[in-house]
């Protein structure tokens, strides 16, 4: 459905449930893959542009919505900050399913931070056949998290490329002014350390 307060031209909702559930950690893989069947179709049906899918959960990461659901938002162009490579031989890995990897990345921006990609790199997530899966795994990513950190406020979002991937980072700190500022990442949890943590 269009975004009641869009902030451009053409930005969409696609409600994950109509159960009141607040997180996409408590959908079934099932539920996730009619998600992924949604952001597909809408592609094929608006081809024009960059189609930037997220999700945000919880009102300290941007969400006034307390129901679970992402956003599908059409820019102009692919912004360059999409399209580069995941960098697979620094990544610290938590679980492989399905051709997919979860991971934690080299210098992540804040604790628990993952990136879901295939295991070597596709182009063209909504086409691809791995994206149901994809946001399987994220709810699964979101159930580790909150496992290791609780109910933490979250964004995640596609790059949607020649090496397309889902990023996930939970708002466990705040970003002051070294980080904003002077784009320098404080983060006191290594990501190996995160991704043992995640394993369990």
């Amino acid at each position: 459905m269009p975004n009641l307060y869009p902030a451009f031209a053409r930005q969409e909702v696609v409600v994950h449930t109509p159960e009141h559930k607040r997180s996409v950690a408590e959908l079934d893989d099932a539920q996730l893959g009619l998600v992924a069947e949604a952001w597909q179709q809408r592609r094929t049906a608006e081809p024009d542009g960059y189609l930037h899918a997220l999700v945000n959960e919880g009102r300290e990461a941007g969400s006034s919505l307390p129901h679970t659901h992402s956003q599908l938002v059409w820019l102009p162009e692919a912004p360059g900050e999409t399209q580069h490579p995941v960098d697979r031989e620094h990544w610290s890995v938590v679980l492989e399913r399905d051709e997919l990897v979860l991971a934690c990345p080299y210098a992540s921006r804040l604790p628990y931070e993952c990136v879901i990609a295939p295991a070597s790199p596709r182009a063209g997530a909504f086409t691809d056949d791995l994206l149901p899966a994809a946001l399987a795994l994220l709810g699964e990513c979101v159930r580790r998290i909150h496992r290791a950190a609780g109910a933490a406020p979250l964004n995640a979002w596609l790059h949607d490329s020649g090496d397309w991937h889902l990023e996930v980072l939970p708002r466990l700190s705040i970003l002051a002014g070294v980080e904003l500022g002077a784009g320098w990442s404080i983060n006191a949890l290594a990501p190996e350390d995160a991704a043992r943590e995640l394993q369990a």
